[in-house]
């Protein structure tokens, strides 16, 4: 019975074709708006390590001015000192963790035939050993380094995929040297692709940009033999020179902590608990009880990935998308009332109210489909659109993976479903008699 009612809806769809187009369109277009603004939404706000976000933990330790605090919120300062940052990080209570900054520096390609290329800025980041299995980074050739490593302060680096093809062509690059900040650098490993969404290991606020061209020990910072980037805040006059920096009270460093059970978790509380009160008898942080370890969705939080102008784009999207159905509901209703008489000799040939009401929602749902079919058009021709209005930092943003192709379909048969309700059970209401008298 099933493929007679789509054989009837195909029929139909032929003899009011204009009306179908209309209405095909009409959800097309809402799904296209929607769509665009839902995929944006759920790639910011997605879980980007799912199976380990419970586990890694961001520290936060206020060691901000004792008279004021950070943030109008109260909220402990998002950095640590150099000094906090590397005491946590020796004192080894985690079962991993990863001392970083972000860093940046020149490179000097070296040709195929010896000569040296023009010289490029790259980004990178500086590290610890820890940083690689904590979060799970895939290798394409080679590895990370390991903790020897970091404290022999050795020129070991480990870069992405697109700076070894830009570089090497794509080839197996470890043992090679790269020349970086003017020093040899060898490369021990060359990343596979790896693009986390958002880059929630970064809270600089840039967790939708691509990943870090290489990644080096965090102690070639702290020797300046490559430049610290990224943010810093201090609250009272530090010095000159890089030492006095790394002494001071100025935050710019950041630690991240694997801690695989809920035990691990209080034994750390309870030592960062009793490290800011032992920084208190010292003379340092005024205040103690407001320190932080944040799982990974609870910073992403606190971080505000998603824009406010997305939720209100949303907003405004699914509100288009509203208008469009009302629209499809008049035009099912014209659809369905100009079909009157062929409902009434159906009738009297023997359909019931209920065969009849399933035959017209199968033919809106027929409708539905189709425009979420060219819907998804539309959101791609969306999603391209944001890509160029917004620049390289939306690319991995702006794609339409199978759960929003899926959501995409759905949404549309449901909304047609919805829409069909009304002019479905309006045609239902067809007294045969009059319709046979008119005919």
């Amino acid at each position: 019975m099933f493929a007679y009612y789509l054989k009837l809806a195909w029929l139909s769809a032929r003899k009011t074709w204009g009306l179908t187009l209309l209405m095909v369109l009409a959800i097309a277009l809402g799904i296209g708006a929607s769509m665009t603004t839902i995929t944006v939404n759920y790639l910011m706000s997605a879980n980007p390590i799912p199976h380990k976000s419970e586990q890694l933990f961001y520290v936060e330790l206020d060691a901000w001015d004792p008279q004021n605090y950070y943030s109008a919120n109260q909220q402990p300062p998002l950095f640590l000192t150099y000094r906090d940052a590397s005491a946590l990080w020796q004192a080894g209570k985690a079962q991993r963790q990863t001392l970083m900054s972000a860093t940046s520096a020149v490179i000097e390609p070296v040709l195929a035939d010896g000569r040296h290329g023009l010289p490029f800025m790259a980004t990178g980041r500086a590290t610890s050993a820890d940083f690689f299995p904590m979060f799970d980074v895939p290798f394409l050739y080679g590895s990370g380094w390991d903790h020897n490593t970091d404290l022999k302060k050795e020129l070991v680096v480990v870069i992405n995929k697109e700076l070894n093809e830009r570089l090497f062509g794509g080839r197996d690059s470890t043992g090679q040297t790269l020349r970086l900040a003017g020093k040899d650098f060898r490369i021990i490993g060359v990343l596979a692709q790896w693009q986390p969404t958002p880059r929630f290991y970064d809270p600089t606020g840039r967790g939708f940009e691509p990943i870090e061209d290489f990644y080096l020990p965090f102690a070639l910072v702290v020797d300046q033999v490559v430049s610290r980037a990224g943010p810093y805040m201090c609250w009272q006059p530090t010095a000159s020179g890089f030492q006095a920096f790394l002494d001071s009270e100025c935050v710019w460093a950041q630690l991240w902590v694997e801690l695989p059970s809920a035990a691990d978790v209080e034994q750390y509380q309870s030592f960062i608990a009793a490290y800011t009160e032992q920084q208190h008898q010292l003379g340092r942080f005024g205040r103690t009880d407001n320190n932080q370890l944040l799982d990974v969705m609870a910073l992403l939080e606190q971080l505000q990935v998603v824009y406010e102008d997305a939720g209100v784009l949303l907003l405004l999207s699914l509100l288009f998308l509203l208008v469009c159905l009302l629209n499809t509901v008049g035009l099912l209703l014209a659809k369905f009332t100009a079909k009157a008489g062929e409902i009434g000799i159906r009738q009297a040939l023997g359909a019931s109210r209920r065969d009849l009401f399933i035959q017209h929602l199968i033919e809106a749902g027929c409708i539905g489909l189709a425009g979420g079919l060219l819907g998804l058009l539309f959101s791609w021709l969306g999603l391209m659109a944001v890509r160029d209005m917004y620049g390289s930092w939306m690319q991995h943003l702006a794609v339409l993976n199978w759960q929003m192709v899926v959501l995409a379909f759905v949404l549309a048969l449901l909304s047609s479903l919805l829409a069909g309700l009304y002019p479905t059970w309006r045609a239902c209401q067809v007294q045969p008699s009059q319709q046979l008298k008119v005919q």
